[in-house]
């Protein structure tokens, strides 16, 4: 019932006389000379203190004086009438409860009725076995209650004196505040004002195009708005979510999907794995023009008053030089403008930038030690900006920056929704003559296998809506052929098609063009480059331009201005340096000269180097059949030479994934290579199953299935076949459903994210036994689909992308006991959440800007494990009535005395997650007798001291964290495992 309805049934002038006489009268002034305790709520009350004039018998009396005149009137009773007696009672605890409330008058009427209404009942004993009715009554007549209350203290004489006194010492407490955050605050002139606008103007002209390959035909511009272009992608990890560890929704084995341009407003740190073509320098862009312009994609307001620095490696270490100290990231990157003195010195010192290093792998192997040192300098130095790191999956190990607090991610796969959007998209930005392809492409897509195996990252997708518009619905069948057909349309179509005639002086077919421009493919991965001086690219052309005959009778100068300007493969990055316009074109170039000369001791002897993987496979695209042979046979000789498991493991996979690209090859050597990869199945462990998927659907016809393999196995294999995605996988998946193992059965509600999602779900997801088991839902497809299929899992972990309709409707299918909801905005399905009575563990990952209260959780709960990204905004006031808590992760904010307290009243808490600041606030006189285990995270400051730690967690064993300075260890006794990186 609303107060405005109690209301009605209750007049103001009986019933406001009988809730005055909760309060004392007061006396003239602001207050100011009593004693400190006599200005809070319980010297107000008529029920605390030495002029009490009520007694608790008093108190229960007028709280059933105002139910009874609340139930008076016409129409339905609000609640059951034989819990009026019970109804009575709460309402009397509550009102009591005034008197404990740590508030004065002023601060009160601050607060709001509903809000004090709030504090009210989560300072009383919770109700016990209420109707919903009788619940929603106590609710709406406590607001009520607490409006006339409130109206009560303004009326005295003494607020409007302790409210100006109250507003001075605020505003002074403000003002010192600000004087110091100026103090604090290096002073920027307009100088600095001035060139942040125009730098900013400069970043978004520059990145805010995207080339998208092969729409330059037919008087189509090259380059597109990358607001049109951009398509965003998802990203997977191991990190479990900050703030949380050993998490029974997000266990540190189980991958997690992101998308990847909001990965860094989760983490400050991330190094972003992908595929050539994936999107890496893509999502730079998207970054860079994002944190430039006011216009910002949704979810992308997080970089609101940052500042990027744009660093691709390939151009800082063009001739092995120091990689740059802030002062220099502008020219070293190529922009034109000069900062003032010191600015990027000041913006990186304020936390302000976005610092995104493009391209880890693009630089050789043994500069990449130099280039981490050269990254935890800037890092040591500048703390509070936010980081991106891109490399290839393979060209850095495991963990490579996870000391320094890196997040590890790995682009996926493109989706076919993902590629259905981009067909459509790149179909939308090609004009009205490209509109009759696309559906033809899309039937193509789904029907046609090898096209779709091809159809994996925006690149390809790029190329091949490209080619099958050029050839007027028609694909090349293979990797091969596609990007002979690419290189057909760039070099020779392209100006013919745009009437372009020969804008340099002079026309060369195909066949020398590639003849030329190899040999900067060849030297550039000979080297170990993706760019070089344009002075030395010159000198290569000068040298190959007399053996090339079409090209001979010209001038050199003439025909590498050619190539630069009109192949469509070049480009100059800066005034003086040369690059291909992709590195998957350097790879397939490079792979062609290599086999031209036959050098296959140089692709033997870089086998093991990852830049080179992609060129071994290509080079098997170009070798002739018995050059084929003996390419896959040197490296199988090569993998029973690896001194490890891991580089044998490469090896034999890399000669599997290169024998799809042979165009033929002696059936004997086929048949050596499937029965080698034979022998890594089933793989050891996940991260070989994830090697493994890499070899194709070629893998699907080697899998065994769950018939005699150990559970271990199971798992393996399937995470083998959930990285395969292909429709051939389902059938095979299909097979596990009733796996007894539920690591097994975990995996398949995983690999639903990358399938589509009906088929997966009748085959799989319907068919699984739901006992004990996690559904993950990234999308509003798949919760749609766990709706119509009228399943009821008890666990759930939701993800962003989903819905707040979506959100709503799976929690009133039935209480769950556990989860996981991951919001990037404001939601109302917290409204929701509040419905769960039987939630055991419930992780709420909310962006910092949406503040939420322990109050909006499920109050009567059985709640033992409890994560929060954030803290609660209004601290952890009335979490005793989750006695049963024996987890609680609350990721970043630091705790006050008072939450510390809060804590110290649950028995049954064994391991807490805390900021690390927290232990400034931590009182001496708190204790937490269970806890166990103590797990810091990074705060404002970076160092602190553990001498209160030893006092207030008696059962403490184990101490957790990661980029913190402690001292004071001495002060802990000897048994207490101290775990610091």
């Amino acid at each position: 019932m609303e107060p405005a309805l109690i209301g009605t049934r209750l007049a103001s002038a009986a019933i406001g006389p009988l809730l005055k006489k909760l309060l004392v009268s007061d006396g003239p002034g602001a207050g100011l000379t009593a004693p400190a305790d006599k200005v809070r709520l319980s010297s107000l009350v008529s029920f605390r203190g030495e002029r009490r004039t009520l007694g608790d018998k008093d108190v229960r009396r007028l709280a059933g004086t105002l139910v009874e005149r609340s139930l008076s009137g016409d129409g339905e009773p609000p609640f059951p009438a034989d819990e009026t007696e019970a109804v009575t009672d709460t309402l009397a605890k509550t009102l009591l409860a005034l008197g404990d409330l740590d508030m004065d008058d002023v601060q009160a009427v601050r607060l709001g009725h509903r809000d004090l209404a709030r504090r009210l009942r989560t300072a009383a004993p919770p109700p016990d076995g209420l109707a919903t009715d009788s619940a929603l009554y106590l609710e709406s007549l406590t607001e009520w209650a607490c409006l006339h209350i409130l109206e009560f203290f303004t009326q005295r004489s003494t607020f409007v004196a302790r409210s100006l006194v109250e507003q001075t010492r605020a505003q002074a407490e403000l003002i010192a505040k600000v004087d110091e955050v100026i103090r604090r605050t290096p002073r920027a002139d307009s100088r600095d004002t001035d060139f942040e606008r125009r730098y900013l103007e400069h970043l978004a002209k520059r990145h805010g195009r995207l080339t998208i390959y092969g729409i330059d035909l037919h008087h189509s511009p090259d380059r597109w708005p990358l607001d049109l272009a951009y398509l965003s992608l998802e990203a997977t990890g191991e990190a479990p979510v900050p703030g949380v560890i050993d998490e029974p929704l997000a266990p540190h084995q189980r991958e997690q999907a992101v998308r990847a341009d909001l990965a860094l407003s989760r983490h400050d740190k991330v190094l972003l794995r992908g595929l050539a073509g994936s999107g890496k320098t893509t999502l730079v862009q998207w970054l860079t023009v994002s944190a430039a312009t006011e216009a910002r994609a949704d979810g992308m307001t997080y970089l609101r008053g940052r500042v990027p620095f744009v660093l691709p490696l390939r151009a800082l270490t063009r001739h092995g030089e120091p990689l740059p100290a802030p002062g220099r990231f502008l020219p070293a990157a190529g922009c034109p403008l000069t900062p003032p003195d010191g600015w990027a010195d000041r913006v990186l010192a304020a936390g302000r930038g976005v610092v995104l290093i493009d391209g880890i792998d693009e630089i050789p192997e043994a500069e990449r030690g130099r280039a981490r040192e050269w990254l935890r300098s800037l890092l040591d130095t500048y703390e509070g900006n936010r980081w991106l790191v891109t490399s290839r999956p393979t060209a850095v190990r495991d963990d490579w920056l996870a000391g320094d607090g890196f997040t590890e991610l790995t682009l996926s796969p493109m989706t076919r929704s993902e590629v259905t959007a981009f067909v459509r998209r790149w179909h939308r930005a090609a004009g009205p003559e490209a509109e009759p392809y696309e559906l033809p492409l899309l039937d193509a897509l789904r029907t046609t296998e090898h096209v779709a195996q091809l159809a994996t990252n925006p690149l390809m997708c790029g190329l091949i809506c490209a080619l099958h518009r050029d050839r007027r619905g028609f694909l090349p069948r293979g990797r091969k052929a596609l990007y002979e057909a690419a290189l057909s349309m760039l070099l020779a179509r392209r100006d013919r098609e745009r009437d372009m005639g020969a804008p340099s002086g002079l026309a060369l077919d195909e066949a020398p063009q590639i003849q030329l421009i190899q040999r900067l493919a060849y030297w550039l991965t000979l080297n170990g480059r993706t760019q070089l001086d344009r002075a030395h690219a010159e000198s290569l052309v000068r040298e190959a331009v007399p053996a090339v005959q079409e090209a001979a009778h010209h001038p050199p100068d003439t025909v590498f201005t050619h190539l630069l300007h009109r192949s469509g493969l070049l480009r100059e990055p800066t005034e003086d340096t040369v690059d291909f316009i992709h590195r998957t074109f350097q790879d397939y170039l490079a792979a062609k000269a290599l086999v031209e000369r036959w050098d296959i001791g140089v692709l033997i002897g870089h086998a093991a180097d990852d830049q080179w993987e992609d060129v071994i496979r290509m080079a098997v695209g170009h070798a002739r059949p018995h050059e084929c042979a003996e390419i896959l046979r040197e490296l199988l000789k090569a993998a029973d030479a690896a001194p490890n498991r891991p580089l044998q493991l490469r090896l034999v996979l890399l000669a599997a994934t290169a024998l799809e690209h042979a165009t033929e090859v002696l059936q004997q050597v086929r048949e050596q290579v499937v029965a080698r990869t034979g022998k890594v199945i089933p793989p050891a462990d996940p991260d070989e199953a994830r090697e493994l998927a890499a070899v194709g659907r070629l893998v699907l016809d080697l899998l065994p299935g769950p018939e005699g393999l150990s559970d271990e196995d199971a798992e393996t294999v399937v995470i083998t076949a959930t990285h395969i995605t292909v429709d051939a996988a389902i059938p095979y998946l299909s097979r596990f459903v009733t796996h007894p193992a539920l690591d097994v059965r975990a995996q398949l509600v995983w690999g639903w994210q990358r399938f589509e999602a009906r088929p997966y779900a009748e085959s799989i997801i319907a068919r699984l036994d739901p006992t004990d088991l996690r559904f993950v839902l990234t999308d509003d497809e798949r919760a749609v689909e766990l709706l119509r299929l009228g399943l009821r899992p008890d666990q759930l972990e939701i993800y962003e992308a989903v819905s707040d309709e979506q959100v709503t409707a799976l929690l009133a299918r039935g209480d769950l006991r556990q989860l996981m909801l991951i919001r990037s905005t404001a939601s109302r399905s917290l409204e929701a959440v509040a419905s769960q009575s039987n939630l055991e563990v419930l992780s709420l990952q909310l962006p910092g800007e949406v503040p939420f209260r322990l109050t909006e959780l499920p109050a009567a709960a059985p709640l033992k494990r409890l994560f929060f990204r954030f803290a609660p905004a209004d601290g952890l006031r009335g979490l005793a009535r989750y006695p049963d808590l024996h987890h609680l992760a609350l990721g970043s904010g630091a705790l006050t005395a008072d939450s510390w307290r809060e804590l110290a009243a649950l028995p049954l808490l064994t391991s807490l997650v805390v900021d690390a600041d927290s232990l400034d606030a931590l009182p001496a006189d708190v204790v937490l007798p269970a806890v166990g285990t103590l797990h810091l995270l990074p705060g404002a400051h970076r160092s602190h001291s553990l001498e209160p730690v030893a006092a207030a967690f008696p059962a403490l064993r184990h101490i957790l964290g990661r980029g913190l300075a402690l001292h004071g260890a001495e002060h802990l006794p000897p048994h207490i495992q101290i775990t610091f990186s």
